[in-house]
């Protein structure tokens, strides 16, 4: 009986984080049309949705911790607790850089705009969207074979970033006008690349749940071949 209870109650814990995942994934895609878009509103749709994430994250932990301590699982269990405990705070983190590009669109005001960077912000965008989207997968189905993979193309991310970084650079050397502008998309390209990072944990997280062990799926592993 207790065991059925605890599998009904993991079950319903999966369900709840994958729900996490997908409203941080919506959060991601309004901040950066709205920011591309210059739309306001949009961007205030993600900073007042950030309350449910916050919430979300703080039940997702207080159920972890009430299985603790009434059922004190051991090996396999207590990691799955873990797991959802360690992931869901890098969901909510996510969402908190939602909301720093919502408000980054809030504080744009009718700066000269560069076209190309912003169609490179939006490409970088559905990178690291699908990386959330792929992410989530892998979790629900523990593979971590697929966890390795995406967090190996974070390096994707960071060529976006180091890019964006370029040419925004470029621009306001070249045009004093994009100054302002060409800040925005600095930070913007750099709350997308700390999203990348926190997918990469949670591949971590789904590593250390299949084998129990903690690895840094960092990008110097990939480039000497560890992984």
């Amino acid at each position: 009986m207790l065991r059925s209870q605890f599998e009904e109650d993991l079950k319903n814990l999966h369900g709840k984080f994958d729900q996490m995942g997908q409203d941080v994934n919506v959060a991601i895609s309004k901040s950066v049309k709205g920011f591309i878009e210059h739309d306001k509103s949009l961007a205030k749709e993600v900073i007042e949705a950030d309350e449910k994430i916050n919430t979300q994250e703080q039940e997702l932990e207080k159920k972890c911790f009430e299985m603790i301590a009434l059922q004190q699982p051991v090996t396999l269990d207590l990691r799955n607790i873990v797991t959802i405990m360690k992931a869901s705070s890098d969901l909510e983190r996510m969402g908190d850089h939602a909301v720093s590009i919502a408000k980054s669109t809030i504080r744009v005001k009718g700066n000269k705009r560069v076209l190309e960077i912003e169609e490179e912000i939006s490409d970088m965008a559905n990178h690291v969207m699908n990386m959330v989207s792929e992410v989530l997968v892998a979790y629900v189905t523990t593979n971590s074979e697929k966890a390795i993979e995406i967090a190996a193309s974070d390096k994707v991310t960071n060529k976006y970033f180091k890019s964006i970084y370029r040419h925004s650079i470029r621009a306001m050397q070249e045009n004093p006008e994009t100054v302002v502008v060409g800040a925005d998309y600095l930070q913007v390209a750099g709350f997308l690349e700390r999203i990348g990072d926190y997918v990469t944990n949670i591949c971590e997280w789904i590593v250390y749940l299949t084998t129990g062990k903690i690895s840094e799926l960092d990008l110097k592993n990939f480039e000497d071949g560890e992984f």
